[in-house]
C-alpha cells in the first residue's frame, strides 16, 4: 500500500544502517522530509545523500538528552515542525546472565530503553500542539526470550508498556500523537554482523544470506530491513490514525 506523506517531516534515529536507514528512505519515497540521524555521523549522512535533497543527516547519541534538545532544534530549523519520530537506534550483547556484567546490562538498557524515552519525551514535546506519531523499533526478543541476550530482551520487552503508556497518556490529556511499536524477528542489519558468532558462520558459510540461513535454522528466514520498514512508514502514516498504544509483530510466526 503505498500512502502520500507529502508535508510529513520525520525524525528517523539509526538512520545510518537497518531498520532507520530503510525507514528514511521509504519515508522520502512517500514524499515526508527526513532528519536522519545516528551516532555515526557519516552513515547518517550516507543515507541522507543517497535520499537527496528531502533529507539531511546529522549526529546523535540517543542517550544524550542534550544532544536530543540539540537536534530536534536543528531539524525542525531545517525543515519545519516534526510530525514523525520513527526511535530505530539500538544495540545488543550476547552472554548469559551470569557472565553478564553490571556495566554491560546498563549499557545495552542506556540505548535501548533510556534512548527510547528520551525519544518518546522528546517526540511529544516537539509534536504536542499539532499532532504526529511516534514508532519505537521494538524485538520480537521482547515477547519470546532470548538465552544469552537478557538485557536485549528486557529493554525491548519495556518498549511496548513505554509506548502503551504514552499513547494512553496522549489520548486522555487530548493530545494528538500516537505511539506504537514495531517489533520484528531476525532481520539482514548490521546488528547481527557485529557479532562474534555471526563472523564465525560467515566464515563457516562464505556469505551473509548464507550465514542468516543458518543461524535462522528452522525457523521464519530472516526478514529485508524494507519489511520492517513498510509497517513503520504505514503506523507514521494518517492512514494508521485509529491505531496507537500497541507493539506488533514481524516476525514471521518466530513467537508462535
Amino acid at each position: 500500500m503505498t500512502t502520500d506523506m507529502s508535508g510529513e517531516i520525520a525524525f528517523v534515529t539509526g538512520a545510518a544502517s537497518g531498520i532507520g536507514a530503510a525507514s528514511a528512505r521509504l519515508l522520502a519515497d512517500a514524499g515526508a522530509r527526513v532528519c536522519c540521524a545516528d551516532i555515526d555521523r557519516e552513515g547518517a549522512a550516507a543515507t541522507a545523500e543517497a535520499i537527496g535533497e528531502a533529507a539531511f543527516g546529522l549526529g546523535l547519541d540517543v542517550t544524550d538528552e542534550a544532544g536530543w534538545r540539540t537536534a530536534i532544534g536543528a531539524a525542525e530549523e531545517r525543515l519545519g515542525r516534526l510530525t514523525i519520530l520513527v526511535h530505530a537506534a539500538g544495540i545488543s550483547a550476547g552472554s548469559p546472565i551470569a557472565d553478564t556484567s553490571l556495566a554491560d546490562w546498563r549499557a545495552v538498557l542506556a540505548v535501548n530503553l533510556d534512548g527510547a524515552f528520551l525519544a518518546t519525551s522528546h517526540g511529544v514535546r516537539a509534536m504536542r500542539e499539532g499532532g504526529g506519531s511516534i514508532v519505537l523499533i521494538g524485538s520480537a526478543s521482547g515477547t519470546k526470550p532470548a538465552p544469552g541476550a537478557a538485557a536485549y530482551s528486557v529493554s525491548k520487552a519495556g518498549l511496548a508498556m513505554l509506548a502503551r503508556t504514552a499513547a494512553k497518556e496522549c489520548r486522555d490529556g487530548g493530545v494528538p500523537i500516537r505511539v506504537n511499536v514495531v517489533s520484528p524477528g531476525g532481520v539482514k542489519t548490521p546488528l547481527w554482523r557485529r557479532m562474534p558468532f555471526f563472523q564465525d558462520l560467515l566464515a563457516q558459510h562464505g556469505s551473509d544470506d548464507a550465514a542468516f540461513a543458518a543461524l535462522a535454522g528452522e525457523g521464519p528466514p530472516f526478514a529485508d530491513p524494507e519489511d520492517v520498514a513498510r509497517l513503520v512508514c504505514y503506523l507514521a502514516s494518517d492512514a494508521a490514525r485509529q491505531i496507537t498504544g500497541v507493539d506488533v509483530l514481524v516476525d514471521g510466526g518466530y513467537v508462535l
